[in-house]
């Protein structure tokens, strides 16, 4: 062979050794780059599936809701959820996650307006330590969205709807993130060593004594209780809706929980999204199944609505922990949860207090239990401090949400006429109606 056909190949060979060591460079980057992500991907992931949840509170309601109260049903969802979108950004993220504390551990700077990374940001310039700014501010704006939700179905068929959307403007943008603060915030909850992994009580139960304390201030709807204490049934109108509504909140709860490993740039990592997957998924299977059982021996019937809620108070219930169980420890913690329904719902009756989607005893009193229950699997937690936390929070949410409910129906009004009631908000609030072919003029 010639000798200039060998040149071409020796400066080839010259250059693998070359190539070698740019891979070789190129490694430690990557392994920087990769959890960041890895981890920005699972915040997005997580986060439109929480999203989808919205889909879900609002079926949920319109099926509980009677025909003339969907629209209404409908509107609040959107409009609750949109306000969320823009109060969070404005208040409510830097306060849930302050850089400097106004009052250290309990409140963070009130006036304080996201921002997001440029545009085109190189890796060069990101803090690749987490995750990126906007994956994780989405992320965390659709559990303070879920908050309001939870508020919404409880106070349906009564409550006027500006009221309503002015409270959600204060729960989103100040209730919330203070408390959540607390302990997601690396606030005096957290210092104490208070455990709620993805929101029993920092969204569910919050959101529940919220609607208690809204119940209270309304009242009841009219016709729901008798003057002997008798308790009328009041029938939603679409169960179909209302199922459907439940199996999305039950899909996008992977998001919520599992999104809440809040890492994903490792094995173990993966593997822990993996299990909380499972534990989630079994949790709910085990309170549909105890609320389909109890209703048939307390009732002689099966109660679907019951069997609904009873999923999703599996579901509040592994929320606190859902990483550390076994699969049979998260059935039965899912279990009890769904017992806890079937047994609170009358509960409510007998106390006079109006709950249309059975949101308090879901989110709430299964929020309780949930975040008791941590310390059954969780060597880290203590039962007293978990209590102590439920209770804090718990007392917070209930007594700023009972101030402002009283001061708007002060102010402006809360509840609807009685005729208003009697004809449905569809038409006396929004002048539209969900199934106009169904209802009477």
């Amino acid at each position: 062979m010639k000798l200039t056909k060998l040149l071409p190949l020796a400066a080839a060979a010259t250059l693998v050794p070359a190539l070698g060591l740019a891979q070789e460079a190129a490694a430690p980057g990557f392994d920087e780059i990769g959890p960041y992500i890895m981890t920005t991907l699972l915040f997005l992931i997580g986060g439109f599936l929480v999203m989808w949840m919205a889909a879900g509170f609002a079926m949920l309601e319109a099926g509980l809701v009677r025909s003339k109260n969907v629209s209404m049903q409908l509107t609040k969802n959107i409009g609750l959820f949109s306000i969320a979108g823009v109060m969070y950004y404005l208040v409510g993220f830097n306060l849930m996650y302050p850089g400097d504390w106004w009052i250290g551990g309990v409140m963070g700077p009130i006036f304080s307006v996201t921002s997001l990374e440029p545009v085109g940001l190189g890796a060069a310039d990101a803090s690749l330590d987490y995750a990126s700014v906007g994956s994780d501010f989405f992320f965390q704006l659709m559990f303070c969205a879920t908050t309001a939700s939870i508020v919404s179905g409880t106070l349906a068929e009564r409550i006027k709807l500006w009221p309503f959307l002015l409270f959600v403007v204060i729960l989103t943008g100040f209730i919330y993130p203070i408390e959540a603060s607390w302990q997601w915030g690396g606030g005096w909850l957290s210092e104490m060593g208070f455990s709620d992994f993805a929101g029993s009580t920092l969204v569910h139960a919050a959101g529940g004594f919220a609607a208690l304390a809204g119940a209270i201030v309304l009242g009841a709807r009219k016709g729901k209780f008798g003057k002997d204490g008798s308790v009328h049934p009041i029938p939603g109108s679409n169960l179909a809706l209302a199922t459907l509504g439940t199996f999305i909140l039950w899909l996008g709860w992977f998001g919520f929980n599992g999104g809440s490993q809040l890492a994903m740039g490792t094995v173990g990592d993966v593997t822990d999204v993996s299990r909380i997957f499972a534990n989630t998924n079994t949790a709910a299977a085990g309170g549909a199944i105890a609320a389909l059982i109890l209703t048939q021996l307390t009732y002689g019937k099966v109660d679907l609505t019951m069997v609904l809620n009873g999923a999703l108070a599996g579901l509040v219930s592994i929320t606190a922990e859902p990483l550390m169980p076994s699969l049979t420890e998260a059935t039965i913690i899912g279990a009890i949860g769904g017992a806890i329904v079937v047994y609170t719902v009358p509960l409510l009756d007998k106390l006079k207090i109006d709950d249309v989607v059975g949101a308090i005893p879901v989110h709430l009193v299964a929020g309780f239990w949930g975040t008791f229950i941590v310390a059954w699997s969780n060597d880290g937690a203590s039962y007293i401090t978990q209590i102590i936390g439920f209770a804090a929070i718990g007392a917070f949410v209930f007594v700023v949400s009972l101030v402002c409910f009283l001061i708007i129906k002060a102010v402006i009004g809360l509840r609807v006429g009685e005729e208003e009631e009697v004809n449905g908000l569809d038409v006396t609030e929004l002048g539209m109606e969900a199934y106009p072919e169904f209802v009477k003029g």
